[in-house]
């Protein structure tokens, strides 16, 4: 079992230091909502960001909308290899049910996600819903999964191949990967002390979905050799 977690992910409702500036209320406006329960979307809201701390890995949901449709579609997900998590920039977990079928369309994607931000689970109150929402350090997710060994997938990391990377992960009882869902920077200090390496997959900055869909590849394919046996029908989805 791979945990893949999407860390520092640039997913949060408008702050409410900019909830008041005329491109966030004519957004929600135009959407029948108020302007505190809108995703931060900097293609709609970039005058407004222009003052918000760390604003350059603020404000794309389409960054884990890609990621997520990339793993959750994945055959090592639909075999049952893989768990997936989001960790926000704003430190909060997002538990994604392996089942989970996303919209495809962004703006259905940017309304599940309003949601679960308001309401805390998606569908809300269900038994077991397909996305959930807590305040949780990153540091205390590992420790609830009980990761055995933790990488971070990213520019700033030393140089070394995904079979190298994979290879390890498969030796691990329950190995955790870091990637990065925001459009450009280093990973945060704290985020990068929690990992056991750090590994650049590529002699340049590569897209957080392409290095997701490389990752899942690469393992489910050492994955399934050390299972032998032959690809599995897919179970059901939840919509």
């Amino acid at each position: 079992m791979l945990n893949l977690i999407f860390v520092e992910a640039a997913l949060e409702p408008v702050p409410g230091s900019i909830v008041h500036h005329p491109s966030v209320r004519r957004d929600a406006r135009r959407r029948g909502k108020d302007p505190s329960e809108v995703l931060l979307d900097r293609s709609l809201h970039h005058a407004a960001m222009k003052g918000l701390p760390k604003a350059h890995k603020r404000g794309r949901p389409d960054i884990i909308h890609f990621c997520l449709l990339e793993a959750l579609g994945s055959p090592l997900n639909l075999e049952g290899g893989l768990r997936v998590w989001v960790h926000t920039l704003g430190g909060y977990i997002i538990e994604v049910d392996p089942q989970t079928r996303l919209p495809r369309d962004y703006n259905r994607f940017k309304g599940l996600i309003e949601q679960l931000f308001e309401r805390g689970s998606v569908p809300p109150g269900a038994e077991r819903p397909l996305l959930r929402l807590r305040r949780m350090e990153l540091r205390e997710l590992l420790e609830g999964i009980g990761a055995t060994y933790v990488v971070a997938l990213t520019s700033h990391g030393r140089g070394g191949s995904l079979e190298e990377v994979c290879r390890r992960l498969m030796g691990e009882e329950n190995p955790a990967v870091f990637i990065g869902a925001y459009q450009k920077g280093e990973l945060e200090g704290e985020t990068l002390s929690l990992a056991d390496d750090a590994v650049s997959i590529y002699p340049d900055v590569l897209d957080a979905w392409v290095v997701t869909s490389r990752l899942i590849y690469d393992f489910e394919r050492l994955w399934r050799a050390s299972s032998n046996s032959p690809p599995s029908p897919s179970a059901s989805r939840r919509t």
